[in-house]
């Protein structure tokens, strides 16, 4: 699987893990940064992840600050991104079976890497179900996305 993979200041050492992580799995990684640990904002990282995946150059993203909640937020705002903050097995496999979730959020002072290797791999290795009724609850979501399109 293709995979863009971006962090801020507070991601980067997990963000590299992760990457040689991925690597070693088999998947490709596009790397958007950031490239040290100086300080930046989330919501660049956040932007070039989702657009990776809108534009089509990755298959999924997975994406990391400190908590999580702030490159979430931003990661959602690019219309199609369905960007889930994952702290558990559960949801990150069943925010891609029912939710179709494309961009796996993890917050790097939250995790250590053996959870977070756990959780890339359930993420990676879960396809959406495309029943009826998440099918359905998708096009609500692209529908609330249209309507409050500026």
């Amino acid at each position: 699987m293709l995979i863009a993979i971006g962090a801020d200041h507070a991601g980067f050492e997990l963000k590299e893990l992760l990457s040689a992580f991925l690597r070693e799995q088999g998947h490709q990684v596009i790397d958007v940064g950031t490239h040290n640990k100086d300080s930046v904002d989330y919501p660049d990282y956040a932007e070039a992840v989702a657009l990776s995946i809108r534009d089509g150059k990755a298959e999924r993203g997975i994406l990391l600050c400190c908590s999580g909640v702030g490159a979430s937020v931003a990661a959602t705002k690019i219309p199609g991104i369905r960007a889930g903050l994952c702290h558990d097995t559960y949801s990150a496999h069943q925010g891609v079976e029912h939710d179709d979730m494309n961009i796996l959020v993890l917050g790097s002072c939250v995790v250590g890497i053996e959870l977070a290797k756990e959780l890339v791999r359930f993420f990676v290795g879960a396809q959406f179900n495309g029943e009826e009724r998440h099918r359905r609850r998708l096009e609500k979501i692209h529908a609330i996305e249209v309507r409050y399109r500026l």
